[in-house]
């Protein structure tokens, strides 16, 4: 089975054969320290906030499409996303990978162990500014069903056959903290009824450059202890997206058959007090 991951040595020969459009998802001032070669700097894959609904979804495909265009994106290229390493950018550049999943680009990849990875292998950095040559990108047929919505969640509330999953830290788990962003950051502390949960740090390992995604026979050995099988309906939500996307990616690599991320997540749903949360310890703990 082909896969999504990519060493640092395999994207060096797509990036020198010219055949890579190269993205990076850290901030403004780690990527002007220090960045791959031609790569452009692209942080709000980790830091917009959307919203589920019809008028979110559609400023989200808007906005990323116009900007993966810039970036140099043309259908042919194959993109490569990085972030600074596979833990310390909450799923940063996963999330990216899930993103132009959802928008059909059909050459997705991302930089296995990320900045780190590649900086170990003594590989070339550039601290020159970049000029991609903008690409002609169109959105593809929408991998819709990767994408929930609020009502997507609500049924899957019901449905007997799917698992809920949250990724999200302990803290935001056991309803201590409402977002990374800070404890009060959402109105509402707690979590999707019914979910369950595995920290999204439990589909990494330590490599020999720093954190790795764990096998595909280790990943399903993670799932197997909250019930989830490769042909289990998964559904997972994080607080923006960004974690689940990690756990997306894990899974999809792992042969799960049917994953599908709530991308409001905890940020939009713990805003409408109309939907029903969980608080306190889970489990009546």
């Amino acid at each position: 089975m082909e896969t999504t991951l990519v060493t640092p040595a395999e994207l060096h020969a797509l990036n020198e054969a010219g055949l890579a459009v190269v993205i990076d998802t850290r901030d403004a001032d780690s990527f002007a320290a220090g960045h791959i070669a031609g790569a452009v700097n692209m942080h709000d894959i980790f830091t917009f906030l959307a919203t589920s609904d019809a008028a979110g979804m559609q400023t989200l495909k808007e906005k990323f499409a116009a900007e993966f265009a810039a970036a140099g994106l043309d259908g042919e290229k194959t993109a490569v996303i990085y972030e600074a390493s596979m833990n310390t950018g909450f799923g940063q550049s996963c999330r990216g990978f899930f993103l132009l999943s959802f928008l059909g680009y059909p050459k997705v990849k991302v930089l296995h162990g990320g900045f780190a990875a590649w900086a170990a292998e003594g590989l070339p950095i550039s601290t020159a500014p970049v000029a991609p040559t903008p690409g002609g990108f169109e959105i593809g047929p929408a991998a819709a069903a990767i994408m929930m919505d609020v009502a997507d969640m609500k049924a899957a509330i019901d449905d007997p056959e799917a698992v809920i999953l949250d990724e999200r830290d302990i803290d935001e788990w056991i309803a201590e903290s409402s977002s990374p962003y800070g404890k009060d950051f959402c109105p509402r502390k707690g979590r999707i009824p019914g979910a369950v949960w595995i920290e999204w740090y439990r589909m990494m390992k330590p490599g020999p450059h720093g954190p790795q995604m764990k096998s595909g026979a280790e990943v399903l050995a993670e799932c197997a202890t909250v019930g989830i099988t490769p042909d289990t309906p998964v559904k997972l939500y994080c607080f923006k997206g960004a974690r689940a996307s990690n756990t997306f990616l894990a899974l999809k690599e792992a042969g799960v058959k049917d994953v599908a991320i709530y991308f409001g997540s905890w940020n939009e749903w713990s805003r409408d007090p109309s939907l029903p949360i969980e608080e306190g310890l889970p489990y009546g703990a």
